[in-house]
This record gives structure tokens, C-alpha cells and sequence, in this order.
């Protein structure tokens, strides 16, 4: 079968392996579409996970076929569609420094159990739209992180595949009012289609003025605050943070979701005086299988999410576009 995997610092290539042969507790799965996260562009950069070593199998966004069962394997089937937790296999981590990697044509699913490592899905959901599970998993616990209210008013920074997650994840918790802010104006458009309320474009208005006017003045020891009660960073730059703490009335939280490439300095006088909650969110605990309900009954609004569909044969022209800010939203690499 073929691989995508980093070879050497900034190197990515497709090579030969050995088709899998599974025991008696594993799953074999015929990939049909991973997606490509941003992670797969690092690894590559640094020759790696760990970095340098070279030989790292990337994909960890599947969704496939199971073509063949263990004899000790229960509640799954050949010819299942699935899902799969890149997180629990017993080998590491797929796609980020384990054995395995989903940008292949057959994955192998070690101690295979429903519910923990794999998830089986109806077959009418197309396959772009599963090979989301993952990121949309990533979404969904940094919004429950929030621990939203009905009556929370919410900014998401970052109109991309994971800000528009968090939009559909904060939307199905309920929340009064929802406001996505992005530079890209066909992102923003894209965010009002998967039900937020409002949109600012950070490039062409002032985001402060707009939220107090969306969402009124907040209490505050120091005025001009927005009636915000949470914000979530999807973006993962310091312009955000700025933002959201010169907004944040007091009791706002702010949540990290997107990943900051730079240190951002922040002034905690704002932070103390307002009793501002600043928390971080990282992978999905418990939110792998959880979100996958809500993908699959409203998979056509999940669909916006992709942008580019690219065959696994031009799989470097899809790792390439997917590292260019700006040139996609979700690409996802689907096999025949």
C-alpha cells in the first residue's frame, strides 16, 4: 500500500509499505478521506514527531471502510463506515508521532473497541464530511470548556474549519447570541450560513464598537467593556488576545483554542480588576464520540466546512495547500 509520511526535515513523500495484517482483537479500515490540519505542515517543517527523527506517518482526521474484523472484535462489522480515535492507539498517537498514519490506504485499528476507538457512522454521510470528526471533536471541547449558558452572549475569533466548529458546537448548546469575527470576508459569509447571529470583519471594522453594539455594555471597573460573556480564540494571535481582554467585562472568560506561535504578553492588572477566566483547550478528552451525534444530523451544514476535496494521488499538492494562509478553509484528501 502507499503512506504519506515526513521523510526529513521539511520533506513529505508517499512510499511503500506492507498492507497491515490484523489479530484477533484488531480492524483493518480502507481509508476514504482524511483531512489535512494544520499540525501535518509543522510536522513536516521540523522533520517530524519527535522532531528530526524523520519517518513520521501524517493523517490523524479518518474516516473509512472496515474491510476486515478480529475474530474477538464485537459490534463492528465489514463494510462499517467509521470514525477512528487517533488518540488511544496502542502504538501512538496516529498521524502525530505513532506507528501509524491515516494518509494511507489502509489503517490498522489495534484493539479495536466501538465507542473508544472507532464509531460507526450511517452510510449516507459523505465522506469529506466524516473525515471531520476530528477537528470538529477539537471544536467541541474547547466550547464545553466554556461551559456555556443559555443566556451567554459569545465572540469566536477565526472563521476557520475550527471556529466555524465552535460556531455549530455553541449553537447546538443554545446561546443567546453568537458573533464570529475573521479578515476573510468569504469565511465570515460561511459563519452567518452555519447560524451566527452576527459577523465583524476585523480588517474593515472596529471590533470593540461592534461587539458593545451587538452585545451592549458590560459591568466593569473601567468603561467601554462589551456585554460579552465568553470569548473563544480560534485564530491563535496576539491581535485576539488584545481584543478580547480590552473588551472582556468583568466574570468574561477567554479561551485558547487556536495555537500561538508566539508568546503574547498580556496585562494582568485588566485581568484581576475584572476577574477575568483565561483557560486553554487541547484535543478532546471526552468529546471524540460526542460530537459525531451532532455531525451526522446536521452533516449538510458540516459540509460548508470543506473547501477543497484533492485525491490521495496529488496528496502533496493538498499538504501544500493547506500550509498557504489564506488559500483554504478545510482541505480534505479522499481515496478511491
Amino acid at each position: 500500500m502507499k503512506v504519506s509520511m515526513v521523510t526529513g526535515p521539511g520533506t513529505a513523500e508517499v512510499v511503500d509499505a506492507d498492507r497491515p495484517q490484523i489479530g484477533p482483537r484488531d480492524v483493518l479500515v480502507r481509508m476514504r478521506a482524511c483531512g489535512i490540519c494544520g499540525s501535518d505542515a509543522f510536522y513536516i517543517t521540523i522533520g517530524g514527531v519527535p522532531p528530526r527523527q524523520g519517518h513520521t506517518p501524517l493523517g490523524h482526521e479518518p474516516a473509512g471502510e472496515v474491510v476486515e474484523v478480529g475474530a474477538d472484535v464485537a459490534g463492528i462489522d465489514v463494510g462499517d463506515h467509521v470514525v477512528i480515535n487517533p488518540m488511544v492507539a496502542p502504538s501512538g498517537i496516529i498521524g502525530n508521532g505513532g506507528a501509524t498514519g491515516a494518509l494511507a490506504d489502509y489503517l490498522l485499528i489495534e484493539n479495536a473497541v466501538r465507542g473508544t476507538s472507532l464509531e460507526v457512522i450511517p452510510d449516507h454521510i459523505p465522506w469529506e464530511v466524516a473525515a471531520l470528526n476530528e477537528p470538529m471533536a477539537v471544536a467541541r471541547h474547547g466550547v464545553n470548556r466554556c461551559k456555556p449558558k443559555p443566556s451567554d452572549k459569545v465572540v469566536v475569533f477565526g472563521a476557520g474549519p475550527i471556529g466555524l466548529g465552535a460556531t455549530l458546537a455553541f449553537k447546538s448548546l443554545g446561546v443567546s447570541h453568537l458573533v464570529v469575527v475573521d479578515l476573510i470576508g468569504s469565511r465570515l459569509d460561511k459563519a452567518l450560513q452555519l447560524g451566527a447571529d452576527a459577523v465583524i470583519n476585523s480588517a474593515e471594522e472596529d471590533v470593540l464598537g461592534r461587539l458593545a453594539e451587538l452585545h451592549g455594555e458590560g459591568e466593569s471597573r473601567f468603561p467601554g467593556k462589551a456585554g460579552t460573556d465568553i470569548y473563544l480564540d480560534a485564530a491563535g494571535v496576539a491581535a485576539v488576545v488584545n481584543t478580547a481582554l480590552a473588551a472582556a467585562k468583568n466574570g468574561a472568560t477567554l479561551a485558547i483554542v487556536g495555537v500561538h506561535k508566539e508568546p503574547v504578553p498580556v496585562e494582568f492588572v485588566n485581568v484581576m480588576s475584572n476577574e477575568i477566566t483565561i483557560l486553554g483547550s487541547m484535543g478532546y478528552p471526552d468529546e471524540i464520540f460526542e460530537v459525531t451525534k451532532d455531525l451526522v444530523a446536521n452533516w449538510e451544514k458540516y459540509a460548508l466546512i470543506v473547501s477543497h476535496t484533492i485525491p490521495f494521488e496529488k496528496v502533496g499538492e493538498a499538504l501544500e495547500l493547506a500550509s498557504t494562509p489564506g488559500a483554504a478553509d478545510k482541505v480534505v484528501v479522499a481515496f478511491p
